[in-house]
């Protein structure tokens, strides 16, 4: 295990949770299509159950951390609480799927080890050259205890399976997004109406997921919602189906294998988690074979620890800004800010098949992914750094003078933006 990730883990602990806060506007015919906490009085649908907090980010007052904090452990006790045979909180209390214990590289000695403590081979696979494999543990073993019963039996790189934030709900009713001929820009998220290519990496996926088509109508475009990029195809990886553990790291690093077979240079990420030692090498690899990775910062406000996969190294780290330009209240942060895009007094597509306002560091991701990938349209990696460069020029600089903690390098794709009524 990369000795820098361990220690950036072991700072998180205990102080951040998964789930990127649903922060929502009682408004009626202004619906807003954003990333929602698990709550126990509501039915699960496709991708998670989904809450509100039911107040105003625009006008939250008093100790916005605090508040902040609150909703992330009630977010993670209620996914336990309603999933306790599919969702168990890991060592360093982060959601990860219960029972099921990650061991990278294992050796045929280390399975048959296993097997005779009672662990069952779930699957054994090898992505990007990286090979893993998920055990399930013997029933009445704990994350903890699993953990290090195989260490002991020689595993390294032994992890619980982490969840990324679910956010929005999954129906098959979202409007798809436009049609195009143009550079292929993946999408690693819920499925996606109208995709060029789909695949999935969870239980009934591939499915058309609301916070998923939203996320690529704002990079294709559809209907009324402009997009960065459009005429832009959509490869999309459904990492969550109808599996309330879906999210997983291993599912993500699967789905970027995936796009890497298929020669998309880039990527977006939407997803929030902690820190994961495969994850964090199977993008590394995907990194060296020309593929940008780009990851909202997440919506668990400025004093939360660094989330992933935004904070892994070379990762396109993106956070959002409102109508009037200023960086959002819940913006979450990572150990690097590239740029800035809008995130907020805006349209994309909802699940409804209509546009819906929206808002979230989710929705700034996607402009950034399309900007690069029109520099940037195939897997090259000796064109990346001119490619870069134009992305830097095109960016407007705000906050304090030079790269700043608020907007990184600069604001992208303002003018991509599909004011909302």
């Amino acid at each position: 295990m990369n000795p820098e990730m361990c220690k950036k883990g072991a700072m998180m602990r205990g102080t951040w949770l998964l789930g990127l806060v649903a922060l929502s506007v009682a408004v009626p015919a202004r619906a807003q299509l954003l990333p929602q906490l698990p709550a126990p009085s509501l039915p699960a649908t496709g991708s998670g159950v989904l809450g509100q907090l039911g107040q105003n980010v625009e006008t939250v007052t008093g100790n916005v951390a605090r508040q902040l904090e609150d909703a992330r452990r009630t977010a993670a006790a209620t996914l336990v609480r309603q999933y306790p045979d599919r969702i168990a909180l890991d060592p360093d209390g982060f959601p990860a799927r219960a029972g099921e214990v990650v061991v990278e590289d294992p050796s045929e000695a280390l399975i048959t080890a296993a097997a005779a403590k009672g662990y069952r081979l779930i699957e054994r696979q090898d992505v990007l050259g990286i090979g893993f494999a998920r055990l399930e543990a013997p029933r009445g073993r704990s994350l903890k205890q699993a953990i290090r019963e195989l260490r002991k039996l020689g595993g390294q790189g032994v992890t619980a399976d982490q969840l990324h934030a679910q956010s929005g709900s999954g129906t098959t009713g979202s409007a798809p997004v436009a049609a195009g001929t143009g550079p292929m820009v993946g999408v690693i998220d819920g499925g996606v109406s109208g995709a060029s290519l789909s695949a999935g990496f969870a239980a009934g996926a591939p499915r058309a997921n609301g916070h998923g088509t939203a996320v690529a109508s704002l990079i294709a475009g559809a209907r009324e919602v402009r997009g960065g990029l459009p005429g832009a195809r959509i490869a999309s990886a459904d990492v969550y189906g109808s599996d309330p553990a879906g999210g997983n790291a291993t599912a993500i690093a699967k789905a970027i294998g995936w796009m890497v077979q298929n020669r998309v240079s880039v990527v977006t990420i939407s997803l929030a988690g902690p820190a994961n030692p495969l994850l964090g090498r199977v993008i590394a690899a995907a990194q060296a074979r020309g593929v940008v990775i780009v990851a909202a910062v997440g919506n668990n406000g400025p004093a939360a620890p660094p989330a992933y996969p935004a904070s892994y190294p070379g990762v396109i780290a993106v956070t959002g800004i409102d109508g009037r330009g200023r960086a959002l209240i819940e913006a979450g942060r990572a150990t690097h800010l590239d740029y800035a895009a809008p995130g907020a007094d805006m349209l994309a597509m909802a699940e409804t098949g209509r546009a819906a306002r929206v808002r979230g560091t989710s929705f700034a991701a996607p402009f950034v992914a399309a900007v690069i990938a029109r520099y940037y349209p195939a897997q090259n990696p000796a064109a990346l750094g001119a490619a870069m460069s134009k992305v830097d020029r095109e960016a407007r600089d705000a906050g304090a003078r030079g790269p700043d903690r608020s907007y990184g390098r600069g604001v992208l794709c303002e003018a991509c933006r599909t004011p909302a009524r």
